[in-house]
C-alpha cells in the first residue's frame, strides 16, 4: 500500500450531505477527499420525491425552525440552480373526511380541546397552516397561497366530483441526483478529490490524524489515505460506519424509513402538482414527471437495515394506488405502473412512535477525543446547504481560521442564468441548433443549463453527435457523462443522471450500458 499526503478532511459518503460539505469546505480552502462506495447519489439522494419544500405537514409536529429554514432555502437554491430546479404550484383538495395522523402534537392537542372533531383536519386549520407557510419564510419569486373553485379550475377536471374546493401554494421541483453530481463537480473544480466506487474498509484513529483504508470496487485493490479530520456522511450507513468501520462507541443512531414511489402514465394535462390527504392522516403527492408520466408517493415504513435493498413492496404499491384512486376520476391498477423506486431516509432516531412522526431535523456530533470525527445524522434535501454550513461551523472548531459562509446564491455548474431566463435559454439553443426537437431542447437545458452548448459543441446535425441510442441520447452526451460526471454504467446514466430509462426498451438500455462501459474502460487504461 502506498501512502498519500495528509488531507484536511476525508468525507465518507457521496450523497447530497457528503457532496454538499465537500463543496463548501473546498470553497473555503480546505483540502478535501470524498469516497463513495457506489455511484454518486446511488441511495437516498436519488430516491426522493424530487421537491425543495418547506414541509407543510411538519407544522403539525411543531417543527417550526425546520420549516422556516427550509422555506427560506427554497429560493436561495432556486437561484443557484434554475436548470435543475423550478417553481411548482401544489393543489390541496379539501373535503370533510380529512384526518390527522393521530401521533402529531397538533392532533393530540385539538382532540383534547375539541373531542367532537374526532381527529379531523378542518379547513380553518389548513388555512392557518398555509398562512404560516407563506409567512415563516421569505418569498421573492414564489407566489403565495390561493383558494380554488375546482368546478371552474382545470385542476378540478381529473378529480372526483366530491372535491369542490382546493388551496394552492408554492414549492419547487429538484432533480435530486443531478443536484448531488453538480455539487461534486463544483467541489472537484475547487480542488476536492471525488473517489467513486471506492469503499472504506476501515479507519484507524491516531492523536492527530486518521489512516483510512480504501478498496477500489472495480479492481479490488486497496490503498490508504490520511486525513486530519474524518466526516461520516454515510446516510443510511452512518451508524454502520461509526460502529463497524471506525470502531467508535456511540449511542447516536438513525431510524431507517423507507419511502416508495410509483410512476404511471400521465394522468392530467396541466403542470401543477397535487397534495392529497388520506383518511389515515398521511399525505402523498401526484406530480407531473418527465413530461409523459405522473409520479405518486411517498410511503413511510420502517426499514430493517441499510444493506437490505429498498423495494416498493406490493403492499406499498396497492396503498399508493388506492390512495390516489380515492382522488382521481381514473381508477389506477397495478398494471398501470411503469416503474417504481424506493429509498431509505436515515432520520435521526428521536424515539418517535412511528416512521411518519420521526423528526426530519439533522444532528451533527463532533468528537475530538483524538483526531476529530464529525458524524452527520438525518437531514433533508431542501436543507442540505444549511447542513453543510452547520458542518463547516463544527469543522471551524478544528480549523479556526476558515473563511465564512459563501455558498448562498453561488451557481452550480450550468446554473449561471436567472430563473426568469430559462425560456430565453431554450429559445436560443433551439435557434443555434435547429436539428434539436422541442423535447430534446427542453431536456438538455433542464439537465445541463448553459453547459448544454459544451455538449453539443460545433454540431450541425444529429450525425455530428455520434451514435444515436434513441430517446435523444447520443454518443457525444454519453462521452460527457463518463468524462465529466463519473458515469460508469448504463444505470448511472439512465436512472440517476437522467430518467431516460423510462423511454428505452431493454435492447436500447443494453446498448447504452455497453457503450458507457467501453468508454469508461478506455478512460481507465
Amino acid at each position: 500500500m502506498t501512502e498519500t499526503p495528509v488531507t484536511d478532511l476525508f468525507i465518507i459518503g457521496g450523497g447530497i450531505n457528503g457532496c454538499g460539505i465537500a463543496r463548501d469546505a473546498a470553497g473555503r480552502g480546505l483540502s478535501v477527499a470524498l469516497a463513495e462506495m457506489n455511484d454518486l447519489a446511488s441511495a437516498t439522494s436519488s430516491a426522493s420525491t424530487k421537491l425543495f419544500h418547506g414541509g407543510l405537514r411538519y407544522l403539525e409536529y411543531f417543527e417550526f425552525r425546520l420549516v422556516r429554514e427550509a422555506l427560506i432555502e427554497r429560493e436561495v437554491l432556486l437561484k443557484a440552480m434554475p436548470h435543475i430546479s423550478w417553481p411548482m404550484r401544489f393543489v390541496l383538495p379539501f373535503h370533510k373526511d380529512m384526518r390527522f395522523d393521530s401521533e402529531t402534537p397538533t392532533s393530540k392537542l385539538l382532540t383534547t380541546v375539541m373531542p367532537w372533531m374526532k381527529g379531523r383536519r378542518p379547513a380553518w386549520l389548513i388555512r392557518l397552516g398555509l398562512f404560516l407557510y407563506d409567512s415563516l419564510g421569505k418569498r421573492g419569486i414564489l407566489p403565495g397561497t390561493a383558494k380554488l373553485d375546482l368546478a371552474a379550475d382545470p385542476a378540478g377536471r381529473p378529480l372526483k366530483d366530491k372535491f369542490r374546493t382546493a388551496f394552492e401554494y408554492s414549492d419547487c421541483w429538484i432533480e435530486d441526483a443531478r443536484l448531488v453530481v453538480l455539487n461534486a463537480r463544483d467541489a472537484e473544480t475547487r480542488g476536492a478529490q471525488i473517489l467513486t466506487r471506492t469503499k472504506v474498509l476501515s479507519a484507524e484513529r491516531h492523536a492527530d490524524h486518521w489512516v483510512i483504508t480504501l478498496q477500489d470496487q472495480a479492481t479490488g485493490g486497496t490503498h490508504q489515505r490520511r486525513a486530519r479530520m474524518l466526516i461520516n456522511a454515510g446516510g443510511p450507513w452512518v451508524a454502520d460506519v461509526l460502529h463497524q468501520k471506525l470502531g467508535q462507541n456511540s449511542r447516536e443512531n438513525v431510524r431507517l424509513v423507507r419511502g416508495s414511489h410509483i410512476v404511471v402514465p400521465k394522468m392530467f394535462d396541466h403542470g401543477r402538482c397535487y397534495f392529497f390527504q388520506g383518511t389515515d392522516g398521511r399525505i402523498i403527492f401526484a406530480i407531473p414527471y418527465e413530461e409523459d408520466f405522473t409520479l405518486i408517493g411517498t410511503t413511510d415504513a420502517d426499514h430493517p437495515d441499510p444493506d437490505t435493498a429498498p423495494e416498493c413492496t406490493a403492499a406499498e404499491q396497492d396503498y399508493l394506488i388506492d390512495f390516489a384512486s380515492g382522488y382521481f376520476n381514473q381508477t389506477l391498477k397495478r398494471e398501470d405502473i411503469v416503474w417504481t423506486y424506493s429509498g431509505v431516509r436515515p432520520l435521526y432516531d428521536d424515539g418517535a412512535s412511528s416512521a411518519t412522526a420521526a423528526t426530519r431535523e439533522y444532528v451533527l456530533t463532533l468528537d475530538q477525543a483524538q483526531a476529530p470525527l464529525l458524524n452527520v445524522f438525518g437531514g433533508k434535501i431542501t436543507t442540505y446547504r444549511k447542513l453543510a454550513e452547520a458542518a463547516l461551523a463544527k469543522i471551524g472548531e478544528v480549523f479556526p481560521k476558515l473563511p465564512g459562509d459563501w455558498t448562498a446564491g453561488v451557481a452550480l455548474p450550468g446554473g449561471d442564468f436567472a430563473v426568469t431566463d430559462a425560456e430565453t435559454l431554450r429559445s436560443r439553443l433551439a435557434a443555434d441548433y435547429p436539428f434539436l426537437t422541442p423535447y430534446w431542447t427542453r431536456r438538455l437545458i433542464r439537465a445541463y443549463g448553459t453547459e448544454a452548448r459544451e455538449i453539443l459543441g460545433d454540431a450541425k446535425s444529429t450525425a455530428d453527435l455520434g451514435q444515436d441510442f434513441g430517446a435523444t441520447i447520443t454518443a457525444q452526451e454519453l462521452d460527457w457523462a463518463v468524462t465529466r460526471e463519473w458515469v460508469r454504467t448504463g444505470e448511472d446514466y439512465l436512472w440517476r443522471r437522467t430518467k431516460l430509462g423510462l423511454r428505452l426498451d431493454e435492447a436500447q438500455r443494453g446498448a447504452v450500458d455497453a457503450y458507457i462501459q467501453g468508454k469508461a474502460a478506455q478512460l481507465a487504461a
